[in-house]
């Protein structure tokens, strides 16, 4: 019986299964976390530089494309400081209140660990100023004429905060962060060693051209490459003799619609709906999202960040604006230069 193939590798909603999963496979130490050399290098530094002086640990902001390690990163610093960790992300954290709560109660030189940190509501990202800079909360007792202020100490905390748009960080938050890391896509060959150790804590017989297969279409990114290796997974145990290989993770990807670059059906109906509705671009993001019935702000996370990258989407003042090597991708004719290349089948096999 064949395996269904999801509609989108990159499905943006996470589910408790997805969440689990990810969490069994975290790395437990810098040790174990593999690629971003040089963020963990610099870390590595300033956390025993902390812990030489017996002082907190900087605030630290950690920004980039999904599914890259910002959290794996955060619950690390937690554990390599020694302290404890409390997670959190700025969509559950409604009103002032609530943050009052939890940075009242955290304790000496733990971590508070913030997700989505552009999503505080202004109300509330007040709150962190003088919190983050004072290590103090100004709280109002009372009402009316009889209302006085209240300073209260907190104890020396640090702010790990994440984001996948940096750019939505206001000035005053970002400028409060003493520590400030990018990550960015991995190579293939480092996808390929969390490949295999995802596979010996799975259990999962895998040869090393399948990894490669697999890594090849992660878009660099290891939960895309551990949701696939997933999905293989289930092909090989129904289909096939139980090992990924790289024929069977090659006809397994073909089957999920995951093409030789990692681009899943919602990138090509991106590039197809701008081509076939738009002339190739330019044409405003809200327009896309409307065309294809998707989130604005999953395409601009999600989807247009690695479009960029393999350059076939590029911004504009006028808007986004398809590129000569999307349609030769697509095996569609580049407007006024006649036929491109290749066949909407072998985006598969290449």
């Amino acid at each position: 019986m064949p395996v269904p193939a999801p509609s989108a590798v990159l499905n943006p909603v996470r589910t408790k299964e997805d969440l689990l999963f990810e969490d069994s496979l975290r790395p437990r130490s810098f040790a174990e976390f593999i690629g971003q050399d040089n963020i963990k290098s610099n870390l590595k530094v300033y956390i025993e530089a902390a812990k030489k002086r017996g002082e907190h640990l900087d605030h630290v902001l950690l920004y980039g494309p999904p599914g890259l390690g910002k959290t794996s990163l955060a619950y690390l610093l937690s554990r390599e400081l020694g302290v404890g960790l409390k997670p959190t992300a700025g969509p559950v954290i409604e009103r002032a209140g609530d943050l009052s709560a939890i940075l009242s109660n955290m304790q000496s030189k733990e971590v508070l660990f913030i997700d989505e940190i552009h999503r505080l509501h202004p109300s509330v990202e007040e709150i962190l100023y003088s919190a983050m800079e004072d290590f103090s909360l100004d709280i109002v007792i009372g009402q009316g004429p009889a209302a006085r202020s209240h300073k209260l100490m907190l104890k020396k905390f640090t702010l790990v905060g994440a984001t996948t748009r940096a750019g939505k960080i206001t000035a005053p938050l970002r400028g409060r962060f003493g520590i400030i890391h990018r990550l960015d896509y991995y190579k293939d060959a480092d996808i390929k060693k969390i490949l295999m150790r995802a596979a010996d804590l799975l259990k999962v017989k895998i040869d090393d051209k399948g990894a490669e297969q697999i890594a090849r279409r992660s878009r660099g990114t290891p939960r895309v490459a551990n949701r696939l290796l997933r999905r293989v997974r289930d092909h090989v145990d129904v289909k096939g003799k139980g090992v990924i290989t790289g024929p069977a993770a090659d006809e397994a990807l073909d089957l999920m619609e995951v093409d030789a670059l990692g681009l899943d059906d919602v990138d090509r109906k991106i590039l197809q709906t701008i081509i076939d509705n738009f002339g190739g671009g330019p044409v405003g993001i809200s327009t896309i999202a409307a065309a294809i019935d998707e989130e604005k702000d999953t395409i601009e996370s999600i989807y247009e960040p690695f479009l960029m990258r393999i350059g076939f989407l590029e911004r504009t003042i006028r808007g986004r604006k398809l590129t000569r090597k999307a349609y030769d991708h697509l095996g569609l004719p580049h407007p006024g230069h006649g036929r491109a290349g290749g066949s909407q089948k072998k985006l598969f096999r290449d």
